[in-house]
């Protein structure tokens, strides 16, 4: 008896898409660093259950800690899933065109989102004029205001300007890419 053959893998973790070139290459290698921001968030917050109902001295830091970063992990995860093409789409009619018209597809939903996502990047930086500015002109970032008051506020609109900024660039290399015909 012929021994059954093995169905061939796909490898469900490729990293980024081959037209995302090197950005994307270098988005997908940077996203374990938010993977660990995740991590240490856990960490922070096992740490405050067990200061709190064991030790009664609960902190002040812990919060705050642990929203700016799974902020800064769920901000990056757009950029993330833009450069390994992971991003959520309605496939219904995308799959039933021939690659020469999805291809054209995947242009022009470059071209779209990367012009959605320099707006956004305008938007953004509106943010962070009034986060990270004071009305002088000298550089000073938004702070929470708790009794901790640290500078998260004004870290994650700059963080957010950053990701945006770097995903309307890497819309614009996905859409030459897929231009070209590169794979």
């Amino acid at each position: 008896m012929a021994e059954p053959k093995e169905a061939p893998k796909q490898d469900q973790d490729a990293g980024a898409i081959a037209e995302a070139g090197r950005l994307g290459r270098w988005i997908d290698k940077t996203g374990l660093l938010f993977a660990g921001g995740i991590v240490v968030s856990m960490l922070i917050l096992l740490n405050e259950v067990l200061l709190r109902y064991l030790f009664n001295a609960p902190t002040i830091w812990a919060h705050e800690t642990t929203i700016f970063l799974c902020g800064a992990a769920f901000l990056y995860g757009g950029l993330y899933c833009t450069a390994r093409d992971r991003h959520i789409r309605v496939v219904l009619i995308y799959d039933a065109l021939p690659a020469r018209l999805r291809r054209g597809l995947d242009i022009v939903i470059s071209l779209i989102c990367a012009l959605a996502s320099g707006i956004f990047a305008w938007a953004a930086w509106l943010m962070v004029q009034k986060a990270a500015f004071r009305p002088d002109g000298s550089f000073r970032l938004e702070r929470s205001g708790s009794a901790w008051d640290p500078v998260y506020p004004g870290l994650i609109k700059v963080f957010l300007l950053a990701v945006m900024a770097v995903m309307a660039v890497q819309f614009l290399l996905l859409a030459f890419n897929y231009a070209r015909g590169r794979k």
